[in-house]
This record gives structure tokens, C-alpha cells and sequence, in this order.
């Protein structure tokens, strides 16, 4: 099976020769998963026709929500590392591996987008963004198969479905609960 479409989706951890080592890969994909169901249930209520307010809001939700994690694991890697001084390529690393709650936002909100220049009706636009973050989700199924070194299977398919499930599920709690 080719990883192509996985690639698009998931680029990084497709696009190396070697798989991410498990130290950076393991808080990457918890942060790209954690990103992707914020963004997810944020996109669902959301109003697209208020011009350039939804795009606004995705990249807000994005943005602070980065920010709180690298602050909240800045907290966290004092009692982790205990009286070691974290080194600048720590620090880095560790910045690094929240990156894909920030990225989670970039792909729903070009699709936003084109939805508000008008090649594609908003509410369609609005549809397609919440359906490619939902493969997301359940894509990273595959990039922990790849970091296992197993090959896609019929398991990987029911286990990226369960997956997408659980994190719907998630989002349908957060947006029934919070608006």
C-alpha cells in the first residue's frame, strides 16, 4: 500500500528516511492528535459565513492552545528533569514536539478559506474541513504502524475507525457540553 496519501496528512513522519525516533514521536503525535480534536470542535459550531472570523478563530484556538502546552510542559519537565538545567536543543525539542497542536489549524483553515473566496460554498468548505481532520485522527494509526515497523493491515483499518470514533465522540462531549 502506498504511503501517499498518508504522506499529505501526516508529512513529516512519512517523509523521512528513518521513522522519528519514539522519544519525540510518542509527545508529537499526542499533541497532533490533542490539536486536531480542539480544532475539530471548535470547526463544528462554528459560523462560516462571518467572513474572515471562523479562519480568526481556528488560528486562535491553535495558537493559545500551543501555548498553554508549552508552558503546561515547560511546568511538567522541572519535575521530569528534576535540578537539570534544560539546554537550548532541549528547550527546542521540546517546543518542537508541541508544533503539531499550532499545525493542527493550517490545513481547516486553507480550506476555510477557500470556501470564503468563494470556489467552493462555505458550509461544503466548512464539511470537507471537518472531515479531513477527522482522517487525520484516524491517520495516525497508520504513522504509529510505520513506527512499528508493521505494515498496514485490515487491524490498522478497524483501529484508525476506532480511533476516529473516540475522538468524535470527544468532540461531540466538548461541543454539547461547551456551547
Amino acid at each position: 500500500m502506498s504511503n501517499r496519501p498518508w504522506t499529505l496528512l501526516h508529512g513529516p513522519l512519512f517523509t523521512r528516511r528513518r521513522p522519528l525516533d519514539r522519544t519525540h514521536a510518542a509527545p508529537r503525535i499526542s499533541a497532533y492528535i490533542y490539536g486536531n480534536i480542539l480544532i475539530l470542535a471548535v470547526l463544528i459550531p462554528l459560523h462560516v459565513h462571518d467572513d474572515f472570523v471562523g479562519i480568526a478563530i481556528l488560528a486562535g484556538t491553535a495558537a493559545s492552545t500551543f501555548i498553554a502546552h508549552v508552558f503546561a510542559e515547560g511546568v511538567a519537565r522541572r519535575v521530569q528533569d528534576g535540578p537539570i538545567r534544560p539546554t537550548t536543543a532541549m528547550a527546542l525539542g521540546h517546543l518542537r514536539d508541541s508544533v503539531p497542536i499550532l499545525t493542527s489549524a493550517l490545513v481547516p483553515c486553507a480550506i476555510l478559506l477557500i470556501g470564503l473566496i468563494g470556489w467552493i460554498e462555505p458550509r461544503t468548505a466548512q464539511l470537507v474541513a471537518e472531515v479531513v481532520i477527522l482522517l487525520r485522527i484516524g491517520g495516525t494509526v497508520f504513522v504509529i504502524d510505520r513506527l512499528n515497523d508493521e505494515p498496514p493491515s485490515r487491524a490498522t483499518l478497524f483501529s484508525a475507525a476506532a480511533v476516529t470514533l473516540v475522538a468524535t465522540l470527544i468532540v461531540v462531549i466538548k461541543v454539547v457540553v461547551t456551547h
